[in-house]
């Protein structure tokens, strides 16, 4: 990336091949509120969101959504993820919210955060596309 980007360039990840997501579509309060149906109805539409993309890589922002995704048996922690969702590798990052408290400094979220910087880079540099 050329520059640092906020929140004010969402609309430009594209054009870095980047894109975000949530997945569930209901705004809360806290990840507590989301409902059992508002979990599977977000892994599928997460499902043929990828699946139409075709992304090298996804990248689940928290523990949370990752197991929410692929279960209760999903390997715990942050990084790189034995799963795949259709031919994208999968990783883990620490959940910036200040509730997150299994991290409690922004350094050692940061530190992740560029994991996944280098991470991408070689499933980039592997020949396919990237889109986190």
């Amino acid at each position: 990336m050329p520059e640092p980007l906020t929140f004010v360039d969402d609309v430009r990840l594209p054009d870095f091949g980047l894109g975000l997501t949530n997945i569930a579509e209901r705004a809360t309060r806290e990840a507590s509120e989301l409902t059992p149906d508002d979990y599977a109805r977000g892994r599928k539409r997460l499902t043929r969101m990828i699946a139409e993309v075709r992304p090298a890589a996804v990248a689940f922002v928290g523990g949370t959504a990752y197991r929410q995704f692929f279960g209760p048996s999903a390997s715990p922690g942050p990084g790189a993820k034995p799963e795949r969702i259709g031919n994208a590798a999968v990783f883990v990052v620490p959940n910036p919210s200040g509730r997150n408290a299994a991290y409690p400094g922004f350094q050692d979220k940061l530190t992740w955060y560029r994991r996944l910087k280098r991470w991408s880079d070689r499933v980039e540099s592997a020949g396919v596309r990237s889109t986190l």
